[in-house]
């Protein structure tokens, strides 16, 4: 295994074939992602076997469980982001250091959630409105998945290192054996160990743990990576801190504001049936699949705008930004044209209930047309990311979520009484407004780099 990685080989080659890069990026990404999503379901599935209760106990871990993942996955882009940009302009201790502040922040946040967890997790499940019959199960889950927290987060913070180095192989080989192995530990612990929904969250953090200490004895003891990661260099510097958080800060209230907008439409939809809130969580599924490209090609994007921007290559900034959004656009333009004719056949898969059935395809052949213009708004997001904005993706969120879909479909629901139609069409003029606004937003931004 090569031990150390030639900052000029790596940045050399992506300069030489932008377009080849963004796939030699993207690619494990969306490997490590559809191994991930594939987990979800799986693990969805042992727990719905335990019992409709475990499912319940689980549904009302998913706010708190979600905000933990909104700040992973923010601070994650903004480590890649710094460090790409750091590395793209040659400072090489500039990158280090930032590595060290970005590892450091992630254990101040990650313990700080994991104790709050384990001390004040009952008190948490109960103010989120948990009953009483299912708040022993539900905290079982919780108090123990806590303790892994740290893990998590961590780990996924050596992978937005590595990420901002241009090394997106050995994350998604890493994580897609926690994900392997977290599917082999459910039935043993869940079933044959007769933890029920307890056992879900030790294969969790078993796997977590396992993850982590690889990427400890590689990053630390191996020196796997381009980027240094010794203690005794590191420098608190503010300025770095500040960049970190200007980028994951708002990224990361981006996604919180996307679970908040899950949690209105499941009360919107509750005003139509129980049907359309499970029609809605059915299609989100396939949601999940459809993203999977748009944001693997969007999260290489950051890695190599910021690269390009970092070295003053402005020229190539434009063209892998260009490249970036018509290869997602292609892609998932293909695959919504796909889900179109074939709807009613995806979401048999996972009901037979005839009435969620016909909701479901419902939004599909509605939604599916405008699937590509998500893969805009996100790439453009993404993009300004890696120039080192991170206010476009709070604003672009916000607008498509608080300022366009969700008051909309109160509207149609609640005052005119429109179908269940209605709500998806809200939806769908929201991802217009939203991808147009992020397109304009970063042809502008572009333009001021006089490309």
């Amino acid at each position: 295994m090569q031990t150390k990685i030639e900052k000029t080989s790596r940045i050399e080659e992506f300069s030489k074939n932008p377009e080849k890069a963004l796939w030699k990026l993207a690619v494990p990404v969306m490997l490590g992602m559809s191994l991930h999503t594939i987990y979800n379901i799986t693990d969805m599935i042992f727990i719905g076997r335990v019992s409709s209760s475990a499912l319940a106990a689980l549904a009302f871990n998913m706010p708190l469980f979600f905000l933990v993942i909104a700040l992973m996955m923010g601070f994650g882009s903004a480590i890649t982001s710094v460090i790409s940009r750091y590395i793209g302009s040659g400072n090489k201790s500039g990158a280090d250091n930032c590595a060290l502040h970005g590892l450091a922040l992630a254990l101040v946040i990650s313990t700080g959630f994991a104790v709050t967890g384990i001390f004040l997790g009952r008190e948490m499940l109960a103010f989120i409105g948990a009953p009483e019959t299912l708040i022993d199960q539900a905290w079982s889950y919780l108090g123990l998945i806590s303790i892994g927290v740290p893990f998590m987060v961590t780990a996924n913070a050596f992978a937005s290192i590595l990420s901002g180095e241009g090394d997106t192989r050995l994350p998604m080989m890493l994580i897609g054996l926690g994900t392997l192995l977290n599917i082999f530990l459910d039935p043993l612990f869940i079933f044959i160990y007769d933890m029920g929904l307890r056992g879900a969250a030790a294969a969790t953090v078993i796997s977590q743990f396992v993850v982590f200490t690889i990427f400890l004895y590689l990053l630390f003891l191996k020196q796997r990576s381009y980027i240094s990661l010794s203690l005794v260099n590191f420098s608190f510097n503010s300025k770095i801190l500040q960049e970190i958080l200007s980028i994951g800060i708002p990224a990361s209230g981006s996604m919180t504001i996307m679970a908040f907008g899950g949690l209105v439409f499941n009360r919107i939809l509750i005003h139509y049936s129980e049907s359309a809130v499970a029609a809605y969580q059915v299609v989100g599924r396939i949601d999940m699949f459809v993203f999977i490209p748009m944001m693997a090609i969007s999260s290489s994007l950051v890695t190599l705008v910021g690269m390009f921007y970092g070295a003053g290559d402005y020229t190539k900034v434009s063209f892998i930004i260009k490249q970036g959004m018509k290869r997602a656009f292609m892609v998932v333009t293909l695959v919504a044209s796909l889900i179109f004719f074939s709807a009613p056949y995806l979401i048999s898969v996972f009901t037979k209930d005839r009435e969620i059935g016909a909701i479901a395809t419902g939004y599909l052949q509605i939604i599916s047309f405008f699937y590509p213009l998500v893969a805009i708004a996100m790439t453009s997001g993404r993009s300004m990311q890696g120039l080192g904005k991170g206010l476009p993706v709070l604003v672009i969120t916000s607008t498509r979520i608080l300022l366009v879909s969700a008051p909309l479909s109160l509207l149609f629901a609640f005052v005119f009484h429109k179908p269940v139609e209605w709500v998806w069409y809200s939806i769908a003029l929201s991802v217009v407004v939203s991808s147009a606004l992020g397109f304009t937003w970063l042809r502008r931004v572009v333009r001021r780099l006089g490309v």
